[in-house]
């Protein structure tokens, strides 16, 4: 498909409101080799009155036929041009790779006049720091990709054990992994604007707890990350207990009338 395609804007951010007027919205971006339908679940998990959005990234759902991501902006700008017009306040909230897009998608926001309520990292390095655990997929053939995506998580085995599903699905995982592995910014002195929270699973051998607060160097302040138990995608293991630790960071969010907000404490 062309490059000058664009995509309907409800195709790039799914919109699923909850049943009260929204005080806020909360807008995810999922991690590497993701898609918005793999969170969509977390809409019963949310207060009523919390809109959840959810990006999609290029080459799958319906942006399925469009040219796969080369860079982080091609997974970040869309999603930033598609936010609706009555979002509203936002908090923004990223998984693995999803929080270096939650990242950019953040400065964008910032830098257009309209920086969110706050951030949520989970489960990825600070932005400033190369990847130290880079799966390097131009290297693998289809089978090593997939045993490389199983060790680390998150996609249904079935899917990449299906020769079918498994053929829609490698070429935006390659394509995600890529620009996870490259992705740094060294923009001189990057700072957000909007309070910084961190989370992250005990036993994650991907990102181990000692680099989260990393996320201090564009934070502006000091990052104390929530810590839960689980490996890289600890929230999958206990969605009701993620939601008990997530849903107050919306709320101080929320109550935040400054941008120097004190991180959350560890649990």
């Amino acid at each position: 498909m062309s490059a000058s395609f664009t995509p309907a804007p409800e195709d790039v951010v799914w919109d699923l409101p909850g049943d009260a007027p929204h005080r806020l919205s909360l807008l995810v971006l999922p991690h590497a080799g993701g898609n918005a339908h793999a969170y969509s679940v977390w809409r019963e998990h949310l207060p009523a009155d919390v809109r959840l959005l959810i990006g999609q990234y290029p080459g799958r759902g319906a942006r399925y036929s469009e040219d796969l991501p080369a860079s982080v902006d091609d997974l970040a700008l869309p999603v930033v041009d598609a936010l609706p017009a009555d979002t509203g306040p936002l908090v923004v909230l990223g998984h693995s790779m999803g929080s270096l897009v939650a990242f950019e998608v953040t400065r964008a926001l910032q830098a257009a006049g309209r920086t969110p309520l706050g951030l949520v990292a989970s489960a990825c390095r600070a932005p400033v720091l190369p990847n130290q655990a880079p799966v390097h997929p131009e290297r693998l053939d289809d089978d090593e990709l997939v045993a490389a995506i199983k060790e680390r998580g998150g996609t249904d085995d079935g899917i990449l054990d299906d020769p079918e599903l498994r053929e829609i699905v490698l070429p935006s995982i390659r394509a995600d992994f890529a620009i996870d592995d490259a992705y740094r910014c060294t923009a001189p002195d990057v700072r957000l604007d909007c309070p910084v929270a961190v989370l992250g699973g005990d036993a994650d051998p991907i990102v181990p707890v000692d680099l989260l607060d990393g996320w201090a160097t564009v934070a502006g302040h000091a990052v104390v990350a929530e810590v839960l138990p689980g490996d890289h995608f600890y929230f999958q293991q206990d969605l009701p207990g993620f939601f008990a630790r997530l849903n107050p960071v919306l709320r101080s969010f929320d109550a935040t009338p400054a941008p120097a907000a004190t991180a959350t404490a560890t649990a």
